[in-house]
């Protein structure tokens, strides 16, 4: 025995929203006079029940738009307005606060690894300013430095350091008076 047969299955199709009614019966059965006239009105009945709505509906929507117009609510507030509730329910989210937490917490350990890198490469560059090959190097400057500079005292900015280099090769190039009364 299936069950189609036994009758838990029907078969009927069933009417969609908006499909005529009339359409949907099947053609096996039959329906009396009687009953489409009555089918017929009540047909007649929804769709000006629909058109009444409709009707409604647009003057509901009309006296809304009078009454922002009248609060001075406009198409660009209301979608701010939209925006932050939006953004605001977002923010309420579980799986928001999650992400949040989560980023938050791995922000501190990158500012973590970061400092420590920090510190590491500024240990480096003090173990490098104290080994013996930096301070030799060191010297090396120094020595050149004070050769160029003259007998200047340490700690001249670079451009004291130039122009006691342009007055002593300037000095070195200049005919002594002695030269040129010999010469003449």
């Amino acid at each position: 025995m299936s069950l189609t047969s036994s009758g838990l299955l029907r078969t009927d199709p069933v009417p969609e929203e908006g499909e005529d009614v009339a359409a949907t019966i099947s053609t096996t059965e039959t329906l009396s006079e009687e009953e489409q006239e009555e089918l017929r009105r009540e047909l007649a009945k929804v769709e000006e029940e629909i058109q009444t709505l409709s009707q409604v509906l647009a003057a509901k929507e009309k006296h809304l738009a009078e009454i922002k117009r009248k609060l001075g609510i406009n198409s660009l507030q209301e979608l701010k307005q939209n925006l932050a509730k939006g953004w605001q329910d977002v923010t309420a989210t579980s799986a928001y606060k999650k992400t949040s937490e989560t980023l938050s917490q791995a922000g501190q350990k990158a500012s973590a690894a970061f400092s420590s890198v920090g510190s590491v490469i500024t240990k480096k560059l003090e173990d490098v300013k104290n080994s013996p090959t930096f301070k030799s190097f060191e010297e090396k400057v120094e020595n050149l430095k004070s050769k160029v500079g003259g007998t200047k005292p340490a700690g001249g900015d670079f451009g004291e350091v130039l122009n006691s280099t342009a007055n002593a090769s300037a000095t070195a190039t200049e005919p002594l008076p002695e030269q040129t009364q010999e010469t003449l």
